[in-house]
């Protein structure tokens, strides 16, 4: 099981999961199931490659500052071959997709995941 160990990222992620339902909600009241079901679509393909990138990250220690950036191009990487593979799935298998409220959410949940750095999470105890 993927897990994340950066605090900033696991907020960004509940924050894009809180942004998924509320958008999903408002499209299903606006354009029926299939607009909830693009919009949970949309933050999915999000939520999944974020949660890939922080999984990849490098963790706490000693490292050199070339060790931490290649850790970081991997996790983008990472990242990007998920967001690509994911997008492709969702328009090859769901064909009722309404594309607005899939790209739209997906660009606002990938909105939230770059805003990272800015959240700030108390420190455990």
């Amino acid at each position: 099981m993927l897990q994340v160990q950066n605090r900033q990222i696991r907020a960004a992620i509940k924050l894009q999961a809180m942004a998924t339902v509320a958008v999903a909600i408002v499209a299903a009241s606006l354009t029926g199931l299939h607009g909830g079901g693009s919009a949970l679509l949309g933050g999915l393909v999000s939520i999944v490659a974020g949660t890939a990138y922080g999984a990849m990250l490098p963790k706490s220690g000693n490292f050199s500052a070339s060790d931490a950036l290649v850790g970081m191009m991997r996790a983008e990487a990472a990242k990007i071959v998920a967001i690509v593979l994911l997008l492709w799935l969702v328009f090859a298998a769901y064909k009722e997709v309404i594309g607005i409220v899939f790209i739209g959410t997906f660009i606002l949940t990938t909105l939230i995941f770059s805003l990272a750095i800015f959240i700030r999470t108390q420190q455990p105890s």
